[in-house]
């Protein structure tokens, strides 16, 4: 049976691995939050003998920092506890570490649940693409913002910065009072933790320790966003021929990961599990995966294959892919000399 004629049932062969278990979660939080503050202090300490040294608890509490996320994500869409005001609490609790607030980012994510690989629907929660017309019919300026944003230093580097540290601080429009409030929560919250942090280290050390965990976290995540969403034949449709479960599977991809690294990721390299069925704990994604017969045919892609996605800049609907500037413009060229060819 191929992908195209089993997609309805995928749902509801995925629906078994969407109940949470109550002691894998608490489980979880112990093996993550704890060794990220254990870490968090081992670097502290190191930090009197030589950056080199603290370095390496630095690089490890990254790692948990993105756990921590991958736990808040959980818990925004309600699949980590059975409890909606437990998730509420615990979300609360990890967006103030990972810097998100939680009715916020909530909101935008499920947007961009709803909308991902649609091409009518683009610009929220997800990275700004265009397509090869709209590239080419854009002014000059939104041209030049374009290749800026998707240069890799301005995405991986100065996008965390801008994203965790900046936006996230702000309501969106037209946000109610509950998510307004959870943000104005967040955010104080943030400022005093790192009030009496700056207090008790220095902030000088504070700066050091975490300004390197969170550039370190802050870009891995925006990289596991960024590859999982942008690969060779990927998935964008018009609204009219767009498929949820279609975006969810082949707009997807499954990230294969070190089993370190995907401990650290929170499984979150089974972005296509997670897409079609978001209320599947992420400790459930991979034998939701395994136990599911037509997520074989799902695009795979190993680290060094991730790498490729970095040239991708623009999507082509005609041959449905991503293309580089380059062969954009050599797209172009072939359907101008098509245009003006004389008729004999």
């Amino acid at each position: 049976m191929t992908l195209q004629k089993s997609m309805k049932n995928l749902k509801k062969q995925v629906s078994p691995f969407e109940k949470s278990t109550r002691a894998k979660s608490v489980w979880q939080i112990i093996n993550t939050i704890g060794p990220f503050l254990i870490l968090w202090y081992l670097a502290y300490i190191s930090l009197s003998v030589s950056y080199l040294l603290a370095l390496v608890p630095i690089v490890l509490a990254a790692g948990f920092l993105v756990r921590v996320f991958i736990i808040f994500h959980d818990c925004t869409h309600h699949s980590f506890f059975k409890n909606r005001r437990v998730n509420r609490l615990l979300g609360t609790i990890t967006g103030v570490i990972s810097l998100f607030p939680f009715d916020k980012w909530g909101h935008e994510h499920s947007v961009h649940h709803a909308t991902s690989g649609n091409l009518d629907k683009r610009g929220t929660g997800d990275i700004w693409t265009l397509t090869v017309d709209e590239y080419v019919a854009a002014p000059f300026r939104t041209r030049l913002a374009y290749r800026l944003f998707r240069n890799p230093v301005v995405m991986f580097i100065l996008g965390p910065i801008y994203v965790f540290l900046l936006t996230n601080r702000f309501n969106r429009k037209g946000a109610r009072k509950k998510e307004r409030m959870n943000t104005y929560l967040t955010n104080l919250l943030i400022v005093a933790i790192i009030g009496i942090l700056c207090w008790t280290i220095g902030w000088q050390s504070f700066l050091i320790i975490h300004g390197s965990i969170f550039m370190i976290s802050g870009s891995a995540g925006i990289w596991l966003f960024y590859v999982q969403h942008t690969f060779e034949q990927s998935y964008f449709e018009k609204d009219q021929e767009w498929e949820y479960v279609l975006a969810a599977v082949e707009g997807s991809s499954f990230y294969k990961l070190p089993k370190v690294l995907q401990f650290l990721t929170g499984n979150i390299g089974y972005h296509h599990v997670h897409h079609l069925s978001p209320r599947v704990p992420n400790y459930e994604l991979e034998k939701a995966h395994n136990n599911t017969k037509p997520l074989e045919n799902v695009p795979t892609i190993t680290m060094a294959k991730s790498l490729q996605s970095l040239k991708y800049r623009l999507w082509d609907e005609q041959g449905k892919d991503f293309v580089t500037f380059k062969e954009a413009k050599q797209l172009m060229k072939k359907s101008m000399a098509v245009q003006v060819k004389p008729e004999h």
